[in-house]
C-alpha cells in the first residue's frame, strides 16, 4: 500500500533516500477524480517504467482552477486513499499548484510520465527529468466522460 507524504521537506527526504538507495524514480500527475479503468492502466504502465512511482495529485482548489467550480467530484483525501491502495503506487503528494512544474524540480525524477495526449513541448518540468515518456491510452475513457453519462442517464 502506497504512502502519503504530508509535506515538501519529507518528500524530498524520501526521494533522496531513494535515489541514494539506488532506486529509478517515475512521477506522474493528474487530478485523478472518480478513478477509473484508464488511470489504474495508465499507473501500472507508469510504475513498469522504473522502481518507485509518485504521483503528484492536484489538490481540490487546484482542480478547480483547472476543470471549474463543480470539480473534483471526490475530495482530495478520499482520491489519495484510493490512489495509495493502487499496487502500482508507492507515494502520493497533494498539491496546490495548477502545474507540477515545482515538484518536478524538486524531484528530478529518472522517469516523466504524461500520456500521449500531451505533446513532448507542452510537457511540464521536462527539463528537469532524465527521460520523459508519453503513455498512449488503452480504454477509451474520462471522468469527464462519466459525468457526463450519468448526468444524461440520471438527470433528465
Amino acid at each position: 500500500m502506497g504512502k502519503v507524504i504530508q509535506s515538501v521537506q519529507e518528500l524530498k527526504s524520501v526521494v533522496e533516500g531513494l535515489k541514494r538507495g539506488g532506486k529509478k524514480v517515475v512521477f506522474t500527475n493528474g487530478c485523478f477524480d472518480i478513478l477509473h479503468a484508464g488511470h489504474v492502466d495508465y499507473l501500472e504502465k507508469a510504475k513498469a517504467l522504473g522502481d518507485v512511482l509518485i504521483v503528484g495529485m492536484n489538490s481540490d482548489a487546484s482542480v478547480r482552477k483547472i476543470k471549474g467550480q463543480n470539480r473534483p467530484v471526490v475530495p482530495q483525501d478520499l482520491r489519495a486513499r484510493v490512489l495509495t491502495a493502487l499496487t502500482a503506487v508507492d507515494y502520493v503528494f497533494v498539491f496546490d499548484d495548477e502545474t507540477p512544474y515545482n515538484l518536478i524540480k524538486l524531484i528530478k525524477p529518472h522517469i516523466l510520465v504524461k500520456g500521449a495526449d500531451w505533446k513532448l513541448e507542452d510537457i511540464v518540468g521536462r527539463e528537469f527529468a532524465g527521460k520523459v515518456v508519453r503513455i498512449p491510452f488503452t480504454y477509451d475513457i474520462s471522468t469527464t466522460a462519466i459525468i457526463r453519462k450519468v448526468l444524461a442517464r440520471f438527470c433528465r
